[in-house]
């Protein structure tokens, strides 16, 4: 090209971007610049685990109705998300979160949470907590009012005091004071009695008398020790099977996810932590990238399950980065239920197809609103929860794994 013709098609490309940009339909448009057709970055969607769809507190919504409400309304996403799950950390019928959350093995309820948000970079966390019944807003308070991530047992609940939090003594239930007399009574027979069992041993007129019925139940739970070689989580899973506690009490945690029209992402999650803990042990769910991750470029992920095992692998952290590389969410779990598939060696861990004795389930949104609830067998707790434009529901976990962790 000389010198002439650069000079003529530079002056023609100057007058074309000068000229006014035309609609598809060839009108021309009131400004200079070119027409972009511009759409939502995101379509509202929360997901959770089914503790967020199940338990309202005697009121008319459930905490993920609540959060999707509320995120539909303008409302900050983490305000909304933290407004739903206060509804079960309050109700004393889910005994996994909050107020009558199982208690550790001394019958004390220690509660750990922790929550994220996106557009603000904001984390905060409480661990081993006692005597608040929402300990998500003691963690949305230390993500607004200090420059910490995560405070802890008693300096967790001075904290929660010196911002006029009410502190109670003991945030046992009747109900879950009960089942943690019970635990102790099938791990300790010999010194925690049950005075039923007394009773009929006594035999009073128009009961039962039968005497090898605690040399029975003393059998079976040496069976239930030799294969899971724990005796707190025996115990634990024989009250499973015998139907006083679902499956997600005894892991305990919801986790609440939720993102906006305008592709705004935040997370929450709340727990009492595994049943019948050691006393102080802080799982998954207060550590960032463990139980709970978000990022606002891309998405978020929660957990609940077996903590040691995300603790292990920052699962949810590595969700969220599977997910960064193009992996839709469904994928990217299927990804981190494969590593931590991989990452289970030690034989107390395993099931006898020598597979995880365990499950572990992650609730997963990406930045456009897609989502999914996988596990590692979705057994037992086989579904999760999500809420968009068509309402609350439930929806099948996809397992990794067929059959059960038991075996």
């Amino acid at each position: 090209m000389d010198r002439r013709d650069f000079l003529t098609a530079t002056a023609a490309g100057m007058a074309a971007a000068a000229a006014p940009a035309r609609l598809e339909g060839g009108e021309p448009t009131t400004f200079g610049a070119p027409f972009v057709r511009r759409r939502r970055a995101s379509r509202p969607v929360c997901v959770a685990d089914v503790s967020s769809i199940r338990f309202r507190n005697g009121g008319p919504e459930s905490a993920i109705e609540r959060a999707f409400r509320g995120i539909t309304e303008g409302e900050d996403v983490l305000d909304a998300l933290v407004a739903g799950v206060n509804i079960p950390e309050l109700d004393p019928e889910e005994t996994g979160i909050g107020y009558g959350g199982l208690p550790n093995a001394e019958g004390v309820v220690q509660l750990d949470a922790c929550l994220m948000h996106g557009p603000r970079k904001w984390a905060g966390g409480v661990a081993a907590i006692e005597g608040v019944r929402t300990p998500s807003r003691v963690a949305k308070a230390v993500a607004e009012l200090t420059d910490h991530h995560l405070i802890v047992g008693e300096g967790a609940q001075a904290f929660a005091r010196s911002l006029g939090f009410e502190v109670e003594d003991d945030l046992n239930t009747e109900r879950s004071r009960e089942l943690w007399l019970e635990w102790r009574r099938r791990v300790d027979p010999g010194h925690w009695l049950d005075p039923a069992e007394r009773l009929r041993g006594l035999g009073r007129a128009g009961e039962e008398t039968d005497p090898d019925r605690i040399r029975r139940r003393e059998w079976e739970q040496a069976e239930r020790l030799r294969e899971f070689g724990d005796a707190a989580l025996a115990a634990g899973w024989s009250m499973v099977d015998d139907g006083l506690i679902p499956e997600h009490s005894f892991w305990g945690t919801t986790s609440l996810e939720g993102v906006n029209a305008d592709g705004e992402i935040c997370g929450v999650t709340t727990t009492s932590g595994l049943a019948w803990k050691i006393p102080g042990r802080a799982g998954d769910s207060p550590i960032l990238g463990a139980g709970q991750y978000v990022d606002n470029d891309v998405g978020a992920a929660g957990s609940t399950g077996r903590g040691e095992a995300n603790l292990f692998n920052l699962s949810t952290a590595m969700i969220v980065e599977f997910m960064r590389v193009g992996m839709p969410p469904k994928d990217a779990g299927m990804a981190i239920l494969s590593r931590i598939r991989d990452n289970t060696v030690e034989a107390r861990l395993l099931n006898e197809r020598g597979l995880p004795n365990f499950d572990v389930r992650f609730f997963i949104l990406n930045k456009a609103g897609e989502y999914a609830g996988v596990a590692m067998y979705g057994s037992g707790e086989s579904h999760f929860c999500v809420c968009d434009e068509n309402g609350a529901r439930e929806e099948p976990l996809e397992g990794l794994l067929e059959g059960s962790p038991r075996g």
